[in-house]
């Protein structure tokens, strides 16, 4: 099965090219880990959960559109959450942002840390497009 790396240019680039952002291969695809980091390489909106969490699933949206897809085509996501209280602070954004009906299996796991101080949040997931 051939395979697809996808790094869209509207996310910031994988730090010192150590990952690709988008896996696809045939209908489903595995996007990597997603976190508030800014076109800069930065860490955005720090001590923000929930603009990071919006900045996330916009990241996600991209993603799964670089590999021909939407967000209603997102069958499971893993979200890590920094300190017991983040989830609840970023639960009504991630409501509003998923669609209403066909929602993704979804785990969520409490961190003492993410790859960056400032990150609250990072999301992956897994998406089957088509049916190819």
């Amino acid at each position: 099965m051939a395979k697809e790396y996808i790094n869209p240019p509207d996310i910031a680039a994988p730090p010192v090219n150590l990952y690709n952002h988008v896996v696809k291969a045939g209908n489903t695809v595995y996007i990597a880990g997603q976190v508030p980091r800014g076109m800069d390489g930065k860490a955005a909106h720090p001590g923000d959960p929930e603009a990071q969490i919006r900045l996330v699933w916009a990241n996600l949206e991209k993603a799964v559109k670089a590999a021909g897809g939407t967000l209603a085509d997102i069958v499971k996501t893993t979200t890590y959450v920094v300190g017991t209280d983040t989830g609840a602070k970023i639960r009504p954004a991630r409501q509003e942002m998923l669609p209403a009906e066909g929602r993704p299996t979804s785990t969520t796991v409490v961190v003492a840390g993410l790859a960056d101080p400032d990150f609250l949040v990072e999301v992956e997931a897994i998406a089957v497009i088509g049916d190819n």
